[in-house]
């Protein structure tokens, strides 16, 4: 059972001035697969302006996990934004993994839908950072940054599930990091308004991650990151994160590139208010009173917060963020980064397994868009409901977000439909996030090479080098096709399948229909 990790003991331990010896133990802790007889990796010290840390040299990358960016969030910082870190003297041990962010576990201990496992504190604000080793031996701040942003509806997930040590050995500088999550992410209550006076509210999460990119700022050139091209990526929430980043004014000029994988791009306005009134909805059902103090609701146990199930998404709060992503698209209000942005074939993975109705249907606006579909596919309730899904909520947005862009610094639109060979026949798409392994050419903590075939590897290869190219250079340039910019005239995306190629007009008269019916719900004037 994932357990609320004290950190206490921890933290004095890293006071201390560490013999190498320890440091050498928990190097071989942190690589579980080595035997117990082979050479151990050695220690890497960096100095960043905290206090000196010390991480781990690999076999691609000197890794250094379970940095602080921010104070821990926790008693009267809980619901407010991120504080300073308190600095150290002693150098600080950074080989093992950090806490996950409170969120819902599995009880048996296998990862959860975010990936994460393992133990969970209020006190999370950590990064991890995998530098190639030519640039840190530099130390000239050359190498491109790639920061990424994880997914798991804002709800679960974490920072060190990725490993980015492909990324490194190809000559970027990969970080990842937590957040908070679920009602210590994205939890409003009028009682906490009050406190909170003149600083923004409700956007913890998003707050969260403008703070680790001014650490990224700060800092990443003591890895041999370049401050000045910063890349930031993500998948699902964490592609959604990317665009709220992009519609956050609070946020330019920290980041010069995006990439959203699977990011939505079409959200109707909540405001702060809508999300007091469901936040203290949520708390009487947990008994609190309706006059519950700021100090009443910091008091709660975090274990009661994780488990309110409600909607958790950035919204506008009108300080931090004054629109929505959709709005800022819209209205020309977002930086003019270049931008890769694009969906999967098979998002309807999301829906679970259950055939679907026609209530599904009708809730995914069926009855307007049917003349759009082949007949065959409307007849069937599931089929319908679960392309209506890919197209509506992913396939029809990333579109038109690429389109909004295209007007200044290139957009590249992509549709990853690849199935594994391991999958297949069972799967004939391309789920919800089945493209991260790809991209970051990692199969996991639990994948066995052994079933990871050829053309498993080669698609890998390919869409590693579109993503390591665009941090480089602002383009991507990877396998035999060139990959257009996009245009809405044009209308050509690149499609990551068996075969690969660019495609003309994809899914035309099915993307158009949602357009028409969904942007007008989107309050942008």
């Amino acid at each position: 059972m994932a357990v609320y990790a004290g950190r206490s003991r921890e933290i004095a331990m890293r006071r201390m001035a560490l013999a190498l010896a320890a440091v050498l133990a928990l190097a071989r802790a942190a690589a579980a697969q080595t035997p117990t007889d082979a050479p151990l990796p050695p220690p890497v010290r960096v100095q960043i302006e905290a206090g000196p840390i010390i991480g781990i040299e690999h076999e691609n990358a000197d890794v250094f996990r379970d940095i602080p960016y921010a104070a821990p969030p926790v008693g009267p910082l809980r619901w407010r934004p991120p504080q300073p870190v308190a600095p150290w003297s002693a150098p600080r041990l950074t080989a093992l993994p950090g806490p996950s962010c409170p969120q819902p576990m599995h009880p048996d201990g296998t990862p959860n839908l975010g990936g994460a496992n393992g133990a969970m504190s209020e006190d999370c604000l950590q990064l991890n950072v995998f530098a190639p080793k030519a640039a840190l031996k530099a130390g000239k701040g050359a190498a491109p940054v790639m920061v990424w942003l994880h997914g798991g509806g804002h709800r679960t997930g974490a920072g060190w599930v990725f490993d980015g040590q492909n990324f490194a050995r190809d000559g970027v500088v990969v970080v990842t990091f937590n957040y908070r999550l679920g009602a210590l992410g994205y939890f409003a209550h009028p009682a906490l308004t009050k406190a909170a006076g003149e600083e923004p509210t409700g956007n913890f999460g998003l707050m969260d991650q403008i703070a680790a990119l001014k650490w990224v700022q700060r800092n990443i050139a003591a890895f041999g990151g370049d401050p000045k091209n910063v890349t930031i990526f993500g998948e699902s929430a964490g592609g959604e994160s990317v665009l709220a980043l992009l519609a956050t004014p609070a946020a330019r000029g920290l980041y010069h590139k995006a990439i959203v994988e699977s990011g939505l791009g079409w959200f109707k306005p909540v405001t702060l208010a809508e999300q007091e009134k469901a936040g203290a909805a949520a708390l009487q059902k947990l008994g609190v009173p309706e006059g519950a103090t700021a100090a009443d609701l910091r008091a709660l146990p975090v274990d009661q917060l994780v488990g309110i199930d409600a909607e958790y998404d950035p919204f506008v709060d009108g300080k931090l963020m004054t629109e929505t992503a959709t709005q800022a698209f819209a209205r020309g209000h977002v930086p003019d980064v270049p931008l890769i942005i694009g969906s999967n074939s098979g998002e309807d993975a999301l829906l679970g397994r259950d055939k679907k109705g026609p209530d599904q249907v009708a809730w995914l606006g069926g009855d307007y868009v049917k003349g759009a579909y082949p007949p065959e596919v409307v007849a069937d309730s599931d089929a319908y409901a679960r392309a209506l899904f890919t197209d509506r909520v992913m396939g029809g947005p990333a579109r038109w977000v690429a389109a909004q862009a295209s007007g200044g610094k290139p957009a590249w639109l992509y549709y990853f439909s690849y199935v594994g060979g391991r999958f297949r026949p069972m799967m004939t798409r391309a789920s919800h996030g089945a493209e991260i392994q790809y991209v970051w050419e990692y199969w996991g903590r639990r994948t066995p090479m052994s079933v990871v075939t050829d053309e498993d590897k080669a698609m890998a290869r390919l869409m590693h080098a579109c993503w390591v190219s665009f941090a480089k250079t602002s383009v991507p340039t990877c396998g035999s096709e060139a990959w257009p910019a996009y245009d809405p005239k044009s209308d050509q995306l690149m499609e990551f399948g068996s075969p690969s190629g660019v495609r003309t007009h994809f899914r035309k008269s099915q993307l158009d229909a949602h357009q028409a019916l969904a942007l007008p719900r989107m309050q942008l004037k």
